[in-house]
């Protein structure tokens, strides 16, 4: 069974810190992304990661404050996220696409995603 377990999510303040972690099971992290979904707003891809060539794609408003990475040994997917805002509050998903997808697709069009997290709950708030 193919599976995306989320975790880490929380309340923190604004210039805080999160990291977010997600455990994938039935499968390798070939091409792996995070996602979020802030209320009454669609889902938007933050982060993508393709293994075989390490290409990263980080939505704009992201970049320089969160960081992508792996633990192949564990098949675990980060997201490191410092300098939060209350605007990253939502809803972050943990996705995957079978193969080696352009990453900046993969980020910006989720439909190509196979699996899905069930997602963890950020809020950034004084």
């Amino acid at each position: 069974q193919l599976q995306l377990v989320e975790s880490g999510g929380g309340l923190v303040q604004p210039g805080g810190s999160l990291r977010l972690s997600c455990a994938a099971s039935g499968f390798t992290l070939d091409a792996i992304g995070w996602f979020r979904q802030a209320p009454g707003k669609e889902r938007e891809g933050v982060s993508c990661f393709r293994s075989t060539d390490i290409a990263t794609y980080y939505e704009d408003s992201v970049k320089g404050r969160f960081t992508i990475s792996t633990d192949d040994a564990k098949n675990t997917v980060y997201l490191q996220m410092n300098s939060l805002r209350p605007e990253d509050t939502g809803v972050y998903y943990c996705a995957a696409v079978m193969g080696a997808p352009n990453v900046e697709a993969m980020c910006l069009n989720a439909n190509v995603i196979d699996v899905w997290g069930e997602g963890t709950l950020v809020t950034v708030s004084s």
